[in-house]
């Protein structure tokens, strides 16, 4: 019993971002949704990069998504399906933490460390029914012009 008193206690003395960690299952990868918007913060560090990115007042899907590029390693296997079910969250929320790729995907990437101000775009998974904090596990991210691949290494 004291053990696990101890234990919850441990956990309870964790910030709240690490408390909230999850794994893949947690996502819903029925249901791709795309944001667009700036970048408020950033932690560029392991075991993964994050961002909190908001969106613009009333945000709506960008009308170009489904014709978005995709990485060279994605157009043959589900690439551009994905995009083309890619949905704008039903939640109104307009600050999401995106939860990036491990910093050496990022580097084999060549993506430099995003600045908060920056504009940018990502495609990824939330939670089933979009429960839960505003979490978005990014899949495709969209800066400067370019798309990366977050799950996998450049092609």
């Amino acid at each position: 019993m004291m053990k696990r008193r101890t234990c919850l206690a441990a956990l309870a003395s964790l910030p709240l971002a690490a408390r909230a960690h999850h794994g893949w299952s947690s996502f819903d990868q029925d249901r791709p949704l795309f944001l667009q918007g700036r970048v408020v913060s950033v932690k560029w560090q392991n075991p993964h990069a994050e961002l909190v990115l908001e969106l613009p007042a009333g945000y709506q899907l960008p009308a170009d998504v489904a014709s978005r590029p995709v990485p060279a390693q994605s157009a043959p296997l589900d690439g551009k399906a994905l995009l083309a079910r890619a949905v704008a969250p039903t939640r109104r929320d307009r600050r999401w933490e995106i939860e990036l790729a491990p910093l050496t995907r990022l580097e084999a990437w060549k993506l430099a460390p995003i600045q908060p101000g920056a504009a940018l775009g990502v495609l990824g998974y939330t939670f089933k029914d979009e429960k839960g904090a505003a979490v978005l596990r990014a899949e495709y991210l969209y800066v400067d012009g370019k798309a990366y691949a977050l799950r996998s290494s450049p092609a």
